[in-house]
């Protein structure tokens, strides 16, 4: 393979899905398997082990699939995995991966990019002054983030206001790119401000819920809403480069393929 060209860093890769680990499926090991093929750092989405994120559930329904790739992933907390009180299965499991103790959120660089996973299932003032500090500190023309709960959402359980914070706090840092699970499908917003308004310079939204869940129909299609699928189980991986991105969503089985690619773009 040629080296990248001089003067131009490679880009760096993100991998990932949520809604992942069930003991009663083997769709998980399916998409694991994709992730085998792939080089670069592992994301999850929350709700991580199945039904209620216990200890014993994430050496038993977690572990045997995606824990194979433990030493390269951040993860971020779902509901199911706050069912164990304090989401002890999962500090417990991921340890330090998933940043200071019991938080739930965390930033790090990846390649160009800075990259927040954060945790919608403990919103309080704590980490939104976090997140905005945070922020401010590491302005990059380049940035994305992760959590479990999607703004906006055509799947079952639907827009979830509850994070908007969290998008007002990245829209106007110019943030691309906002990764959620909770829904068990998948589906690509065009860009759009946190009023869910259509904008070219707002922040593009992917819902990865395909990590092995049962997946479920669509409910409610809501604007802006322009590619989904929840026939197949999959992850996406996105290309970071410094200036731009390009996504894949693969599917188990090679059924459904989304790709495409944007430059970055900076505070609006």
């Amino acid at each position: 393979m040629a080296p990248p060209l001089a003067g131009r860093a490679a880009a760096a890769a993100l991998i990932g899905a949520g809604d992942i680990g069930r003991c009663d499926s083997s769709r998980d090991d399916a998409t694991a398997r994709l992730v085998d093929r792939m080089i670069g750092r592992v994301f999850t989405l929350g709700d991580n082990a199945y039904p209620s994120g216990s200890p014993k559930q994430f050496e038993d329904c977690y572990a045997p699939s995606w824990g194979r790739f433990l030493g390269r992933t951040r993860p971020s907390p779902g509901n199911h995995d706050y069912a164990t009180a304090d989401a002890a299965g999962y500090f417990g499991y991921f340890g330090s991966r998933a940043g200071p103790a019991e938080r739930g959120y965390y930033a790090y660089d990846h390649g160009a990019w800075r990259i927040y996973s954060l945790n919608s299932e403990r919103i309080g003032d704590e980490q939104l002054a976090w997140l905005e500090a945070d922020l401010e500190a590491n302005p990059r023309r380049c940035s994305l983030a992760y959590w479990h709960r999607p703004l906006f959402s055509s799947g079952l359980h639907g827009n979830d206001p509850s994070v908007r914070p969290f998008w007002k706090l990245l829209y106007a840092a110019g943030a691309e790119i906002v990764l959620n699970g909770h829904d068990h499908d998948y589906e690509r917003f065009a860009r759009q401000r946190p009023n869910g308004t259509r904008y070219w310079l707002g922040i593009q939204q992917f819902v990865v819920g395909t990590g092995g869940a049962g997946l479920r129909a669509f409910a409610d299609i809501q604007p802006h809403s322009i590619e989904r699928q929840a026939s197949a189980h999959g992850v996406l991986k996105l290309r970071l480069r410094d200036g731009g991105y390009g996504w894949r969503f693969v599917s188990v089985g090679g059924r459904y393929l989304d790709t495409g690619s944007s430059p970055c773009h900076g505070r609006p």
